[in-house]
């Protein structure tokens, strides 16, 4: 009871009420025996390495047992391995704020394995550890059932060429932390719903693999009626996701609405131009729709989608002569 009494006092010194100490408690049960000076020891020990004080109390409140580790033993010699992986001050606290377990798991066990395990997906030397502080999460992971599974995935859809998963994952670190079964097949079986052929979808998973980790029935179905109701017919659509596949993820309200908008009201332009020219949704209303219409018109000048939008600002003051 007088270890459970001191470390009660010092959650309290530092901002913890009586309903965090009782969850913190329940979490992590350890807590209770750990003398004062341990946890405060550790607590301390966290703020050197970057982390701010004011974060602490979330750190502590996801991971109560970050406080019981041994200093010595296992708290800095994990933090110091991880710390060889920072390309730039400051990710490595940010990585241990998001997902403090990560402090929790063996060196040899776990990090050595999962960093040879990136690798040999063909991750480049230099972003294996850019790649684990940006999803600290992925450490938690098992890579003989939860990776093995993603990377049969990608197999699947004909992705198993030397360096594809690696390539996909620098992309987007956060797509092997999902479900094939709940979110990676139902989106890749909507893609060929609207037409997508294989090649499209391979280069979707390769180029835009933030869109296969997106739902189908919350963003992407959506995304996809709105088009419709904008008046792209089905092939359209499917030239225009092919095209640029991110258009099933933009926000309708911020995004794809103000720029159809713009296309016909104000460019005079027909709906289906942007099958031509699917990138259109990539560009910026005001910095570059705007910009560019704006100095086509005072020039009377007529051109298409591609021909005004694909090529820089520069480029494009070049080209059409304005000065």
């Amino acid at each position: 009871m007088g270890h459970k009494s001191n470390v009660v006092l010092f959650l309290k010194e530092k901002g913890f009420d009586d309903k965090n100490m009782d969850e913190i408690f329940r979490r992590c049960p350890k807590l209770e025996t750990v003398e004062r000076e341990t946890a405060c020891e550790n607590w301390n020990y966290l703020k050197t390495i970057g982390i701010q004080e004011r974060k602490l109390p979330f750190v502590v409140s996801k991971c109560p047992k970050i406080l019981t580790l041994g200093l010595d033993e296992k708290l800095a010699p994990m933090v110091h391995c991880l710390s060889t992986l920072e390309s730039k001050p400051g990710e490595l606290a940010l990585a241990i704020t998001k997902f403090p377990h990560i402090l929790l798991h063996n060196v040899e066990e776990k990090l050595c394995p999962l960093l040879a395990f990136f690798q040999a997906l063909g991750v480049p030397d230099n972003q294996v550890g850019k790649l684990l502080l940006l999803n600290p999460r992925l450490i938690s992971y098992s890579i003989e059932t939860k990776f093995a599974k993603i990377v049969g995935f990608f197999a699947s859809l004909g992705l198993n060429k030397d360096g594809v998963a690696g390539k996909i994952l620098v992309r987007n670190p956060y797509i092997m932390g999902y479900s094939v079964e709940r979110r990676l097949q139902p989106t890749m079986e909507f893609l060929k719903s609207i037409g997508l052929k294989e090649v499209e979808l391979q280069k979707v998973v390769v180029n835009f693999p933030q869109v296969v980790c997106r739902d189908v029935e919350k963003i992407l179905r959506p995304n996809f009626e709105f088009l419709k109701r904008c008046g792209f017919n089905g092939d359209q659509i499917a030239v225009v996701v092919a095209g640029y596949p991110p258009v099933l993820i933009k926000s309708i309200k911020n995004s794809l609405e103000p720029r159809l908008k713009f296309l016909v009201e104000v460019m005079g332009r027909g709906i289906g131009e942007v099958a031509g020219y699917p990138e259109f949704f990539r560009h910026g209303l005001k910095k570059s729709l705007e910009f560019r219409q704006k100095l086509l018109m005072k020039r009377n000048i007529h051109c298409s989608l591609n021909e005004m939008l694909n090529c820089n600002k520069k480029r494009f003051i070049v080209k059409y002569g304005i000065c």
